[in-house]
């Protein structure tokens, strides 16, 4: 079945856990929610350059100056954030690609279709993630 044929026939479909795990119509799924977010991230992004070259007003109040200036650096942490979101979001479609999307990267388990419906980049399973963090936790506190 054409991936463009395997969701086509139902716009509300949504992956369960009562499918074969990441059949066609999961991963075509899965491409189609990541693709979407990247497209959101891009159009955000578009968006913020024309608003920064837009905004490029001198206040001559220091205080009007102080908060255009936070505001403006707020923006670019945040979309430089993005920008490495959407190289995680490519690293989820290259691994759909390569048939290795949806399993953990530490224990080759299925990751969870629910995880991976909150959070579609996901490399590890929550149990996985759980010791991730746990180990961060007390490296930090040494």
């Amino acid at each position: 079945m054409p991936k463009a044929d395997v969701l086509a026939s139902d716009p509300e479909y949504r992956p369960s856990e009562d499918e074969t795990f990441m059949n066609q119509r999961q991963l075509e799924y899965f491409r189609r929610k990541l693709l979407a977010w990247k497209d959101e991230i891009l159009r955000e992004s578009r968006e913020t350059v024309v608003h920064l070259q837009s905004e490029t007003e001198n206040h001559p109040d220091l205080a009007d100056r102080a908060t255009s200036e936070t505001d403006r650096a707020l923006e670019l942490r945040t979309r430089d954030r993005q920008r490495k979101l959407i190289s995680k979001i490519d690293e989820a479609l290259r691994r759909i690609d390569e048939g290795s999307y949806g399993y953990c990267e530490e224990t080759g388990e299925p990751i969870g279709i629910a995880r991976l419906d909150a959070r579609p980049i996901a490399t590890l399973s929550l149990e996985a993630q759980e010791r991730h963090e746990r180990r961060e936790r007390i490296h930090r506190d040494d």
